[in-house]
C-alpha cells in the first residue's frame, strides 16, 4: 500500500529531547518516501526545537512547516490538515517514535476495512533509564495507573473501537469536522466520538505498535496529569457532554473527593472523618500490594509508590480545579 499518498502530522512545543527521535523512526519506516509528507507545526517553541527541526529540512525535502502562533495543541493540528495532500492523514506525537511498519501496516488495513480511522496499540518507554523514570514508565504500563484502554492493553485481533489516534481518511475531516479548538487536550477524543456518533468507523490493529515516551521525574508527571484531569472536565462542560469520556476518566477526582469532603463535613460531624481515614488507608494498601507486585531490579518500590500518589492525585486534583474553572467561566458569561 505505499503507493497510497500520506501525511504525517506532528504537533511540537518544546520537544527538542524528543522530536529528532520521532522525525528519525519515520525516516526510518519502510513507507515509500516518494509518496509521504510530514508536516510539522511549531507551536511557539521556546528551546532548541526549531533549529533541530530545520536541520532535517535541510535534507528531506518532504518535509513542511508551519508556525501555530496560538500555541495550542488543536490549532496545529488544523493548520497542518489545511495543508495536508495526503489521502490518508497520521496525527503522530512528537513525544513518540514508530515501528518500521507502522505507516505502512496501518495504511494497508485502512484501505481493506474502509475504515475511518485505524491506530496501533501503544507502548510505554523513557529514553533516560533511571530508577525513577522507570518505576513511572512501570506505573503508567499498569491497569491501575492508567485505566484499561484497549490501545494501552491491547488485542489480539482487529478490533473496533470507540476512540483511536492514528490513521485517518480524508474524508473525515471533510465530513465531520476539524479539530474542536476550545479543547487543549482530549480533541482526538471528541473528535473520534463525533466520527462514532456520525456511524463512522474506527479499529485498533494489533499487527504494528508506536513507542509513546512518559515524562520521567515527578514534577512533570504532575504537571501533565494535573492538566488531562482539568480538561477532562472542560471537555464535558465544552461539548455539553460527557458521552467522549469514560468512567476511568473521573475515578481520581471521586478518589480525592472521597478524602476531602468528608474533612470538610467533620467540621460538623468530627466522626465523619473516618471516611477519609478508610478510604486514604484502602488506596495505600492497594497502591503498596501493586508496587510490590511491579518492582524489578531497575525500578523502585519507593518510587512506584511515589509514581501513583503523584499520578492520581494530580490528577484527581486537576478535576477539581476543572470544575471551578467552569464555575469562574459559567459566572464570567451572565
Amino acid at each position: 500500500m505505499n503507493n497510497k499518498k500520506i501525511s504525517i502530522v506532528i504537533a511540537m512545543r518544546n520537544e527538542e529531547e524528543y522530536i529528532g527521535h520521532c522525525i528519525d523512526s519515520i525516516f526510518q519506516s519502510d513507507y515509500n518516501s516518494d509518496n509521504m509528507e510530514i508536516i510539522i507545526v511549531n507551536s511557539m517553541s521556546s528551546d532548541g526545537s526549531d533549529n533541530i527541526v530545520r536541520r532535517y529540512m535541510e535534507k528531506h525535502s518532504n518535509i513542511k512547516y508551519y508556525q501555530n502562533e496560538k500555541i495550542y495543541t488543536p490549532f496545529a493540528f488544523n493548520i497542518a490538515i489545511q495543508n495536508a495532500t495526503g489521502e490518508y492523514i497520521f496525527i503522530i506525537g512528537a513525544h513518540s517514535k514508530y515501528d518500521k511498519d507502522y505507516f505502512s501496516i496501518l495504511v494497508e488495513y485502512a484501505v481493506k476495512l474502509d475504515a475511518d480511522s485505524v491506530g496501533a496499540v501503544s507502548n510505554t518507554g523513557v529514553l533516560n533509564h533511571t530508577l525513577q523514570s522507570n518505576s513511572i514508565k512501570d506505573v503508567l504500563s499498569c491497569k491501575f495507573g492508567v485505566g484499561n484502554s484497549y490501545f494501552r492493553i491491547g488485542v489480539d485481533k482487529v478490533t473496533e473501537v470507540d476512540a483511536i489516534s492514528g490513521c485517518y481518511h480524508r474524508r473525515v475531516f471533510e465530513k465531520y469536522g476539524l479539530y474542536n479548538e476550545k479543547l487543549i487536550r482530549n480533541q482526538d477524543i471528541e473528535l473520534n466520538k463525533r466520527i462514532k456518533n456520525g456511524g463512522g468507523k474506527l479499529y485498533l490493529i494489533p499487527y504494528t505498535s508506536y513507542t509513546y515516551f512518559v515524562r520521567e521525574n515527578f514534577t512533570n508527571l504532575a504537571k501533565n496529569n494535573f492538566a488531562n484531569g482539568k480538561w477532562n472536565i472542560l471537555t464535558a462542560f465544552y461539548t455539553k457532554t460527557v458521552k467522549s469520556l469514560s468512567l476511568r476518566h473521573f475515578i481520581p477526582l471521586l478518589f480525592v473527593l472521597s478524602l476531602i469532603i468528608p474533612i470538610l463535613f467533620s467540621i460538623f460531624r468530627s466522626k465523619v472523618i473516618i471516611i477519609t481515614l478508610l478510604s486514604l488507608i484502602s488506596y495505600l494498601i492497594l497502591v503498596i500490594i501493586i508496587s510490590f507486585k511491579l518492582k524489578k531490579e531497575n525500578n523502585s518500590f519507593l518510587y512506584l509508590i511515589g509514581s501513583f500518589l503523584t499520578l492520581h492525585f494530580s490528577y484527581g486534583l486537576g478535576s477539581i480545579v476543572g470544575f471551578w474553572d467552569t464555575i469562574k467561566i459559567t459566572k464570567g458569561c451572565k
